[in-house]
Order: C-alpha cells, then structure tokens, then sequence
C-alpha cells in the first residue's frame, strides 16, 4: 500500500506543481483552431464521398 500512496502523492505532486496549464484565452483559441480544422475534414470527405457516389451512380446506370 506504500507504493501506491507514493505514486498518488507524486502523481498528484506533478498535476499541480510540474505542469503549465493553458490560459483561458489560450484554450479559446485552440477550440476554435480545432472547430475550424473539424468543419474544413468534414467538408472535404462529404465532397469525396458525393463525388465518389456519383460517379459510381454514372458507372452502374452504363450497365
């Protein structure tokens, strides 16, 4: 049971001794940073899968 109350103590030691956490501003921006980059993937598969959908749609009504 030692070992683990030291790690508990250490682990928590390092949350709120050893690590920089954002500021609010900082996060905002990474939100919105991530927002963005979310909607433009979102964007660029629903083109690919459109496309990709219509040209099978021309290939099968050859057939």
């Amino acid at each position: 049971m030692s070992k683990f109350k030291t790690y508990l103590d250490e682990t928590a030691n390092e949350l709120f001794h050893k690590v920089s956490w954002p500021t609010w501003s900082e996060l905002q921006g990474s939100a919105i940073v991530v927002a963005i980059a979310s909607i433009i993937i979102a964007l660029i598969v629903f083109a690919m899968d459109f496309t990709f959908n219509k040209g099978m749609e021309a290939i099968y009504n050859l057939f």
